[in-house]
Formats: structure tokens, sequence, C-alpha cells
């Protein structure tokens, strides 16, 4: 063999080791580079002590239902359904909110038929304690402030005949209520009217008939699977 065919050889078996030693890494740089899905962002509309208590401490750090909504969305709290905050995500979830003005409805409206996911849950009454008096703009909305929006969606919310502690279904799971409404309308209504589903334009509506439902401390061990059902529905909407 000649000096120079003999470097040719070794030249080439060097090219064929780095080839083979490239060929390792691949899957190595992939995963070192790679970076964790992104949250979809939800909105949040309430007047329910969710974010902060009613002190509005420091110390207060947010509800079990702020902890079970973050390990699935990024949240970001609104303070009306006017077009600009609606614009900033397609999913919305209005937990006894306080009452819009007409201007906010029609944007709400339009934005869920423009493609909006809306999870609303409506409680005509609710049972949610506070320590601020009647009136009080800060207090919890005592019943859904309803100015037209569900008959508009072909809906009407009926309050309980009765007050007290009701299992219902949420997201396949068996949830623990109190004094629930009733849904009834043209919308796909669950069978035990907690629940109505209703297709609206290009988006879609879910009304729940209780809030309370997120109050799982005051709730006890009954309602282990009240957060697990709802972040199952908001999850299922907006994959829709």
């Amino acid at each position: 063999m000649t000096k120079a065919r003999g470097r040719a050889l070794i030249g080439l078996v060097i090219v064929l080791l780095a080839a083979a030693a490239f060929a390792l890494r691949p899957q190595e740089h992939s995963q070192s580079f790679s970076t964790p899905r992104e949250k979809p962002p939800l909105l949040l509309l309430t007047s329910l002590p969710l974010l902060f208590g009613e002190g509005f401490d420091l110390e207060d750090t947010g509800s079990p239902t702020i902890s079970a909504l973050s390990a699935s969305f990024k949240v970001l709290p609104i303070s009306t359904t006017s077009a600009g905050e609606l614009a900033k995500s397609r999913l919305l979830l209005m937990a006894q909110p306080s009452a819009q003005t007409a201007e906010n409805l029609v944007a709400l409206d339009q934005w869920v038929r423009r493609g909006g996911r809306l999870m609303l849950l409506a409680d005509p009454m609710l049972e949610w304690p506070s320590k601020r008096p009647l009136g009080d703009p800060l207090r919890p909305a005592p019943m859904f402030m309803d100015t037209g929006l569900l008959a508009h969606w072909g809906l009407r919310l009926d309050a309980p005949d009765a007050r007290g502690r009701a299992v219902r279904s949420l997201g396949g799971y068996a949830v623990l209520t109190a004094s629930p409404g009733s849904l009834v309308g043209r919308c796909v209504v669950s069978n035990d009217r907690l629940m109505a589903k209703c297709r609206i334009g290009k988006g879609q509506a879910v009304i729940v008939a209780d809030a309370d439902l997120l109050n799982v401390d005051a709730l006890g061990g009954g309602a282990k699977n009240n957060l697990d059902g709802l972040t199952r529905e908001l999850v299922s909407l907006n994959e829709k």
C-alpha cells in the first residue's frame, strides 16, 4: 500500500467515525433545546373572592380554584367584557360576574359568535358567605345579574325550590353544589339541568347553574372532584 493510499484510508476512517458520532447526537441535542408547551390564556371575570380574599391582604395567595386553573391555563383577570379585554384570548371563564353594561353584553355576544369560547357560572341563589354588607360593590353578587343575555341565547335560568347541597355532574365528575339552579331552553341541557351547551355562531357557550361549587373549602370533602370537573370542562371547551 502506498503512503498516499494509506493516508486516504486513514482520512476515510476519521470521516466515518465523525459521522457516526454526529448521528448519535440529534436526540440529545433536541432535548437540550426543547421548550415547554405554553399554557393557553384563560380570561377570568368574577365577583367571587378567588384571586384575593375579601380583605385583599398581601398574605392572600388566591383560592384553590386559581391553583387548579393555573395548572392548565395562564389565568388573565379582566374586569369587563369590553371588546378590548375579550381580544386577549378566545377562552373566558365568567364566575358569578357583576352586571355588565349593554355595550359590553353586545361585545360579549359578538365575541362568542366570532369563535369565542365561554364558560359562565350563573348562580341564581349564591350561598357563598361574605362579611361585606349588602349593597357593597365588592360583595359577590347574590344572584346572577341576567339582563337578557341567556334569553338571547335561548335559555332560562330557574332558581331552586329549596336551599341545600346537591350532587350534580360536571366534566364527567360528580360535583357537590349548593342550592344549584336549573337550566331550560333550546341548547343542549344536561339531564340534571345543571349545564347547557349552546352553539352560538362560530363559538360556544357553556352555562353552569351554580357558582358555589368553586367554594371547595366551605363545601368540604364532598367537593373533592369539583375543580377537576371544572378544569376538564374548560380544557374540552378550549379544544373545540
